[in-house]
């Protein structure tokens, strides 16, 4: 067997991999409909249970604090990461959507265009700037010292505390809009990747004013954003495979295809790979692509999300599964 399960937990919903957020020893995930838990990271253990409302659009866990919009009752709540008491609550447009932290300041809006722009202070839930008009962006990726928002062939750079334009980018192609999970991917502190059209990876600088095109692709790719490893960038692609690639010179490495429709996320070992398909087939990948084992081990999963050391979060059609890839094999 690849993997190794720590602990299981029913979530007695559809999982989802947006609404859930990790931090270093917990994790926080909706279930039941109406229910946010924090879990112990290492054993699965309970922390606290509260009620939330139903379907979030985001769940964040900002320094000590968990951030959660709730779809049913259209409010920003702001909790106690230790203990789960209410910190502060605000009111949003219907429809709100996106939710992401920087390290003072909550940023809510512009899922789909439905709504304006909103920016709260982290401790009080107190209203700091709202844009005029409703905007319409992909998931904003914090990045330096502001927050990257895009849509169509326009990415900027916002000032998390007022709102206000630092830089833009004109895309040479439109944004790949993965809808409510992450488009952008942070490489280092001066560059991150956006998917654009259906085929093209595109570096955005902070220290240029054009964005270029690192990588195109023969074939075409799903709309979610890269998974970077430290080593490579990894592209799922519309099949049944990956594509990596050189993120420094933007050259295809290596391809890898299983047959079978693959499951958003990729875990790590000190041997390669692990990726998973929706029918819950395990494959261990070496470092250079090829298939060294695949193990069943779950149906129908949504996403697996790397948590580091080994250690790897399958979210399932209604279970939430720590696995650990067992490095003997």
């Amino acid at each position: 067997m690849i993997g190794m399960t720590l602990w299981e937990r029913q979530l007695h919903q559809r999982g989802s991999a947006f609404a859930l957020a990790v931090a270093q020893d917990c994790i926080v995930v909706h279930e039941r409909h109406t229910r946010l838990v924090c879990l112990n990271r290492h054993d699965g253990s309970v922390r606290w249970d509260i009620p939330i409302g139903t379907w979030p659009r985001g769940v964040v866990i900002a320094g000590d604090r968990c951030l959660c919009l709730a779809q049913g009752s259209d409010q920003l709540s702001c909790v106690d990461l230790m203990t789960g008491s209410l910190v502060w609550q605000v009111g949003l447009p219907r429809y709100a959507g996106h939710v992401v932290a920087t390290e003072d300041t909550i940023i809510v809006g512009g899922w789909r265009g439905y709504t304006p722009m909103a920016g709260f202070n982290l401790d009080d839930g107190r209203p700091l700037w709202l844009t005029q008009h409703r905007t319409n962006t992909v998931l904003p990726l914090p990045w330096g010292g502001g927050v990257l928002m895009g849509s169509g062939t326009k990415a900027w750079l916002i000032d998390p505390r007022d709102g206000r334009e630092l830089d833009r980018w004109r895309l040479p192609e439109p944004l790949a809009d993965p809808d409510n999970r992450p488009a952008f991917t942070l490489i280092d502190p001066d560059r991150c990747l956006a998917l654009c059209g259906p085929r093209s990876l595109v570096n955005i600088k902070l220290t240029s004013a054009l964005a270029d095109r690192l990588f195109q692709h023969d074939a075409d790719l799903t709309a979610s954003a890269a998974e970077f490893t430290g080593e490579v960038i990894l592209l799922r692609e519309r099949g049944a495979g990956y594509v990596a690639v050189n993120p420094e010179n933007g050259s295809a490495l290596w391809n890898v295809g299983v047959g079978q429709p693959l499951a958003e996320g990729v875990g790590r070992d000190d041997k390669g790979f692990v990726i998973i398909s929706r029918g819950g087939v395990l494959f261990r990948l070496s470092s250079d692509g090829h298939v060294l084992e695949r193990s069943s081990s779950a149906a129908r999963v949504i996403a697996l999300r790397d948590l580091g050391a080994g250690e790897v979060l399958m979210i399932t059609k209604g279970t939430l599964r720590m696995i650990v890839i067992d490095r003997s094999s």
